[in-house]
């Protein structure tokens, strides 16, 4: 995780709507977050959980594909997911209509 990584961040706090984001190692640990520190440790928790069924689910399919990118909609939020090698970063955003 390095200036590449930074340079993600701020390029996803520029979004329109865009309420908070985490990046969270593969032990499931937030290492950088821009929302308060419970609500952190909630959404680090659940997305890693998510995360290893999301990936789970892919290879049961297709064992050559991969899980790259899983996008949920709620009627509070819209939780973006996106898995790197040694962490992955969710971003939660107000839906828009």
């Amino acid at each position: 995780m390095s200036a590449e990584v930074e340079e993600m961040l701020k390029r996803f706090q520029s979004f329109k709507n865009v309420i908070g984001i985490i990046v969270v190692d593969n032990d499931g640990i937030p290492i950088k977050t821009t929302l308060e520190y419970n609500l952190t440790l909630h959404y680090a928790a659940v997305m890693q959980s998510v995360r290893e069924k999301a990936r789970q689910v892919v290879l049961d399919l297709d064992a050559t594909n991969e899980f790259t990118f899983l996008r949920l909609r709620t009627l509070l939020h819209e939780v973006m997911l996106c898995p790197q090698e040694d962490y992955f970063i969710v971003v939660l955003q107000s839906p828009s209509d």
